[in-house]
């Protein structure tokens, strides 16, 4: 069972990509969808460094608009919508030969048939920073309590909380996937010189690698960054949720099936864990990212964990930096100009 992040496809935001580290290919085109305004500025910005036109849509890419990629050999797609079976092969009978998904996971692509349909898929990489920055501040607002202290002092009651927060150095934290991001957390947690514990299945730093029942185990907090796949599915599970520590705390940023959701959830509520901080969750699909004001969240078990004062929500905003999106978007062009510049070169 591997708990690494996927291999990358494209170098963290290549800086001397004018210098010639690629080859651009005038008039390639790209159809990117789900693109919000920050990436379509983006995108725009950089197309003539690049030599490409660009068909930019905030629609998701679907059978419904599949005549926007007409022309095109390649596309760039956002993580937030699944894409079907059934829109890979209308892709594919429109020309579609090549999607660069702007994100490191790939949970949203059946990336095995897209293959026999004859389109390659590939992620990108984008700095690790961003995601392991929030990660630790996710941490450390867990520990201290802050969403109850917060929620107090919004209704101007200023008393110190009935539970003390816990320090970092006391703690033992234990990192589930030790790829980039997995190790850029590590070296941010040196600085607060706690014990770390890691599980990775191609141990590839310094930490203290143990299997992930032993991590369990031994860990006041559990941090996950491993992708989710068939054999990630609920890592967490209702009986491994059981042996943890008794008042331990879970953070996830990887992605919500990682987690057993009802299982931490009764967890919480029976205080068996001490809390949780999820900046994702399964089930966030059309949820996360849309606007929810004025209509009810269609999801029973979000609401019941955002009622709880130990449990603090975020909507998949880890990655979502100025920095990590320009990688995302320069990285998403870079692997479409040398998709196309191979398949001239075959031809």
């Amino acid at each position: 069972m591997s708990y690494r992040e996927p291999a990358r496809t494209a170098a963290r935001r290549p800086r001397s990509l004018a210098a010639g580290s690629f080859s651009a290919v005038p008039g390639a085109g790209i159809t990117v969808y789900g693109c919000g305004p920050d990436e379509a500025a983006l995108f725009r910005e950089l197309a003539p460094r690049f030599g490409v036109r660009l068909t930019i849509t905030e629609d998701a890419v679907s059978e419904a608009t599949i005549a926007l990629a007409y022309g095109n050999r390649c596309i760039s797609v956002g993580h937030k919508t699944q894409i079907t079976d059934d829109t890979l092969l209308a892709l594919s009978q429109a020309g579609v030969e090549y999607i660069s998904t702007r994100s490191i996971g790939y949970n949203h692509i059946n990336v095995k048939y897209a293959e026999t349909i004859g389109i390659s898929v590939e992620n990108v990489s984008y700095s690790p920073d961003s995601v392991a920055d929030y990660t630790v501040m996710l941490m450390l607002m867990a520990v201290r309590h802050a969403k109850s202290i917060i929620r107090r002092a919004d209704v101007h009651d200023y008393r110190l909380n009935d539970v003390r927060g816990k320090e970092l150095r006391d703690l033992t934290v234990g990192i589930v996937g030790t790829g980039r991001i997995g190790a850029a957390v590590m070296d941010r947690l040196r600085g607060f010189g706690c014990r770390m514990v890691a599980c990775d299945s191609r141990p590839n730093t310094d930490a203290d690698y143990v299997p992930l029942d032993e991590l369990l185990r031994q860990s006041d907090l559990v941090t996950l960054h491993t992708p989710l796949t068939a054999e990630t599915h609920h890592l967490l599970n209702r009986r491994r949720i059981g042996a943890m520590k008794r008042g331990a705390y879970v953070v996830n940023t990887g992605r919500g099936s990682l987690l057993d959701t009802e299982a931490l959830l009764a967890a919480l509520e029976s205080g068996q864990l001490g809390g949780a901080a999820l900046d994702v969750l399964e089930g966030e699909d059309g949820i996360f990212y849309a606007d929810h004001r004025d209509k009810p969240v269609e999801s029973d078990l979000l609401v019941r964990l955002q009622e709880l004062p130990n449990v603090i929500i975020s909507p998949h905003t880890a990655y979502y930096t100025d920095h990590a999106l320009g990688d995302t978007v320069e990285n998403s062009i870079v692997n479409c100009v040398n998709f196309e510049s191979r398949k001239r070169h075959w031809i």
